[in-house]
């Protein structure tokens, strides 16, 4: 049985899809963060039926500081009010660091202290080293939670980013504490085998995917925790709610929303947030289109393509 004839096999009409939604972080024209703004959009994401995801690099997770970091989760506990959440345990490194667990341990910590899980990032110190001592890493972390949010990060997004061997992979999966893993290889086969792996091993393991040029993974068993869902939550909870009843128009909304994704996910990909950033403006749901001050840019043509799409979203209202 080849690859593709697996992978149709495989397709689960009817299923009810979890969805993770990274929350972009606002900023005024002034370079000061629009808190109100992001307030608003953790509330809009939560009310959509999608699970916020805080401090991931939607949110610029790699570039904020620390007093950031610990405001962005303080103020997303108190406006869910218990609604579970779920939040990026980032350590910057170098390439010759080693694997800091202490500093894991406390942001970890940090993040259950506000009611969130966390969902561990890749550094240059976890992926450097073997498989047998990335395990023990994982394992060694799943100490010091309840639950986490395990993360595989191409290359392509970051330098620090690894995707593991199916042996690791299987191996990991196995942590009781580790829930799902966010898969960002942007390869439909490698995700594929995981859910392979997944469905083997542990069926209740949730396999993320983080492949925003194929949001249709869902469809053969994948959940998402995706960049793209930010631009529109509401939209995708739709387009999951078709899924799970039948209707046909999940592929014409998936279609409209895959466009999206291809266009504001392109070269330079990590500018995928200034469209982001642009479409909630156009849909008034913040008060500027401005970023990160370190964050890359889109040229300013891009509104007239995206507001083409909103017209063609609001069809399905």
């Amino acid at each position: 049985m080849t690859e593709v004839q697996s992978a149709l096999g495989r397709i689960q009409p009817n299923r009810k899809i979890t969805g993770i939604s990274a929350i972009l972080l606002p900023f005024k024209r002034n370079g000061e963060i629009d808190w109100d703004g992001f307030r608003e959009h953790v509330i809009r994401t939560a009310n959509a039926g999608l699970s916020p995801a805080v401090n991931m690099d939607t949110g610029y997770g790699n570039l904020i500081d620390e007093a950031t970091r610990v405001m962005v989760l303080r103020e997303t506990q108190s406006v869910l009010g218990g609604i579970d959440f779920v939040a990026g345990a980032f350590v910057g490194d170098q390439p010759d660091s080693a694997f800091n667990r202490e500093r894991y341990a406390e942001s970890m910590q940090q993040i259950q202290g506000f009611g969130g899980t966390p969902v561990v990032f890749q550094s240059y110190g976890l992926t450097r080293q073997s498989d047998e001592g990335i395990l023990e890493s994982y394992k060694s972390l799943s100490a010091e939670c309840d639950r986490f949010i395990g993360f595989e990060l191409g290359k392509m997004f970051a330098p620090f980013g690894e995707v593991y061997s199916l042996e690791l992979y299987r191996d990991l999966i196995q942590i009781k504490q580790c829930i799902g893993a966010k898969h960002s290889s942007l390869s439909r086969e490698l995700e594929w085998q995981r859910l392979e792996i997944r469905d083997q091993v542990r069926p209740e393991f949730k396999v993320f995917t983080g492949n925003d040029l194929a949001i249709d993974m869902v469809i053969y068993g994948s959940d998402y925790l995706l960049g793209l869902s930010t631009f529109a939550p509401d939209y995708f909870a739709l387009r999951d709610s078709y899924w799970e009843k039948g209707d046909a128009k999940f592929f014409q909304l998936n279609d409209v929303l895959q466009y999206l994704g291809c266009f504001s996910f392109r070269d330079p990909v990590p500018a995928y947030k200034h469209n982001a950033a642009m479409f909630l403006k156009l849909r008034n749901q913040i008060a500027s289109n401005s970023t990160h001050s370190e964050s890359l840019s889109r040229p300013e043509s891009d509104i007239d393509v995206l507001e083409k799409i909103i017209n063609q979203l609001r069809a399905f209202e």
